[in-house]
């Protein structure tokens, strides 16, 4: 089994399910009913590639797991995904900028991946790209008109820019995992991906009026670990939800 691409599978397929997992806690609670609709169909977007990716995930380990066994049946330290998805939603303007900083190395990575030797790769970063470019527009659009709009409203998105910043640079870390797939042609150096994504960000947050961190600041005081199983409390509370019923019925079927 190549467990470079292992891992790296579940890397991607972890953090699309657990952002879906955060986007879909707005439902019965967004600020407007379009609002709501358009996170929903976000979230929907985000696990059906988490499912591409962790199905893929399983068929190459050949342990007999499919998505749903390594969705539900795994523990906090066995998940992998990027420290940022995991963040608690508060408010709106928070999930916003969150998505916003996401969709947009998530759409340079994609396109990347869309050039993978790998074809199953390949496949689901051509199949993914197409929705996750919507997202970024949308992400991009409220980011704008969020900052750009009242005095309270560019105050909160420059305090959720603040926040999660720190969460940035762990998106662009490369590791034995990236380092190795780079070298068979499969994926990327994340590190690549860094000045196009800021040059991109700057713009859109500078359109938005909001003060734009450092580089510096976006690698040299990032928080890291969840690649490697070290998370924050808050992905084992959104864990234990989410994998509820399974655990609760084993085996359970509609």
């Amino acid at each position: 089994m190549n467990q470079a691409l292992f891992n790296y599978l579940l890397r991607l397929g972890d953090s699309t399910i657990v952002l879906s997992q955060r986007l879909a806690e707005w439902t019965g609670h967004g600020p407007a009913l379009e609002e709501e609709l358009a996170v929903a169909n976000t979230a929907l977007d985000l696990i059906g590639q988490g499912r591409m990716w962790l199905t893929m995930a399983g068929e190459l380990e050949g342990k007999g797991r499919d998505e749903d066994a390594l969705a539900y049946l795994r523990d906090t330290h066995d998940y992998y995904n990027y420290l940022l998805v995991e963040r608690k939603n508060g408010n709106y303007g928070d999930t916003m900028m969150r998505q916003f900083l996401f969709d947009s190395w998530h759409y340079f990575l994609l396109r990347r991946l869309c050039e993978s030797t790998n074809e199953g790769v390949k496949e689901i970063a051509e199949k993914s790209l197409k929705e996750v470019t919507y997202h970024a527009r949308r992400s991009t659009d409220m980011v704008v008109r969020l900052g750009d709009g009242t005095e309270q409203s560019h105050q909160i998105m420059q305090q959720a820019l603040t926040d999660a910043w720190p969460y940035i640079g762990e998106l662009f870390l490369d590791d034995d995992t990236t380092v190795a797939l780079n070298e068979q042609g499969i994926a990327p150096l994340h590190e690549s991906l860094w000045d196009e994504w800021y040059e991109h960000v700057h713009s859109v947050l500078t359109e938005a009026t909001l003060t734009v961190p450092s580089k510096e600041d976006g690698f040299h005081k990032a928080y890291r670990g969840g690649p490697e199983g070290r998370h924050t409390e808050a992905l084992g509370y959104l864990l234990a939800e989410m994998q509820y019923l399974q655990r609760a019925y084993p085996g359970a079927t509609w």
